[in-house]
């Protein structure tokens, strides 16, 4: 198969995506978040190719990307006024809302479950391409699975070139990390996956919020999960990751102490003379939590080597969007942390 690559600059792309869609090809789309690997969410054919391509768990659900909130209903029913209120308040944007699911949606593209989880993107391109196919797509990250995830069209060259129908180029993504995901089929809404919607924005909003065990630890492989990201080793490079906390001295200490020719650091910018001679990769700036959300996947790809021995990560700390891109640390890391405050 030829893939194709197509600029969201051009006006002609968004009908070339969506005919693709409709005729069950895989065409990998830019968000605010990831690049998507998508398929004609209501086609159970189209969807198995998701699974096929990116080697993912068939009881890992997908996410549907849909136009805006007057869709929801088409594909949920028992909707509850929290999903209205959080869509006006985040949509387009970086949150995804887990509902009940119409039987319209596959079982396939649900992971097995009677619940659905959906999501506006907040990229022009691809609400254009999902309008114009006249059905949701359902797009999951478009890494091979457990792989740091896809942030630019070359990532996703890198990953899929030749095994999918096109690739739209729509640039390096603004967030960096994938979408928030709150469980709404609940008597309080549970979040699922932090992202670019920070707990503190949703609790703003909702005035309650639980968060689900799967966020902050490793939970059981024979677990049912709701949303993508919860269950399995996600995001991670070849090699092993250990995350070390503590202060940037005694860190730097601990890390200099257990480290071996072949191995890497990721650190934050402002911490790379501490690491020289370390082979540092610096993913963004402490001081700007942003920088470290938008770099911590293209940093992970870097480091994604078998020739690699192990890697030191530095993670931030805190609430806000720091949350999230500690969750994808951990993730990759398999939650294996280490406090060099403790050691020293």
């Amino acid at each position: 198969m030829i893939t194709q690559y197509l600029s969201a600059a051009d006006p002609a792309t968004p009908a070339i995506a969506a005919a693709l869609i409709r005729q069950g090809q895989l065409v990998a789309i830019p968000t605010e978040t990831v690049y998507g690997l998508g398929a004609n969410g209501l086609d159970e054919a189209a969807v198995a190719k998701i699974f096929q391509a990116k080697g993912r768990p068939q009881d890992n659900p997908l996410i549907l990307h849909i136009c805006g909130p007057e869709q929801i209903e088409d594909f949920c029913h028992h909707i509850p006024q929290k999903a209205y209120t959080l869509a006006e308040a985040f949509w387009p944007g970086p949150l995804t809302m887990v509902l009940p699911a119409r039987d319209v949606v596959p079982r396939r593209t649900t992971g097995g479950l009677d619940t659905v989880a959906v999501r506006c993107p907040d990229n022009a391109v691809t609400r254009e391409i999902i309008r114009l196919a006249g059905v949701p797509i359902a797009a999951p990250s478009a890494n091979l699975s457990g792989k740091p995830s896809t942030t630019t069209a070359d990532h996703v060259r890198h990953d899929h070139d030749g095994n999918i129908a096109a690739v739209v180029d729509g640039g390096p993504c603004r967030v960096g990390v994938e979408s928030t995901i709150v469980d709404l089929t609940e008597d309080r809404p549970r979040l699922l996956r932090p992202g670019g919607i920070t707990p503190e924005q949703l609790t703003a909003v909702l005035g309650d919020l639980v968060i689900d065990r799967a966020v902050t630890a490793q939970i059981d492989k024979d677990a049912v999960v709701k949303a993508p990201g919860m269950k399995y080793r996600h995001y991670a490079p070849a090699e092993p990751v250990v995350i070390v906390s503590g202060s940037r001295e005694k860190a730097a200490a601990y890390i200099r102490a257990h480290f071996t020719p072949g191995d890497r650091v990721l650190c934050f910018r402002e911490e790379l003379p501490l690491y020289e001679g370390c082979a540092p990769l610096a993913y963004g700036w402490e001081a700007d939590v942003e920088s470290l959300s938008a770099g911590l996947f293209a940093a992970l790809r870097e480091l994604d080597d078998p020739a690699i021995g192990q890697v030191y990560a530095r993670c931030p700390v805190g609430g806000g969007v720091a949350y999230a891109v500690q969750n994808r640390l951990k993730k990759a890391a398999a939650f294996h942390i280490v406090d060099a405050e403790a050691e020293a």
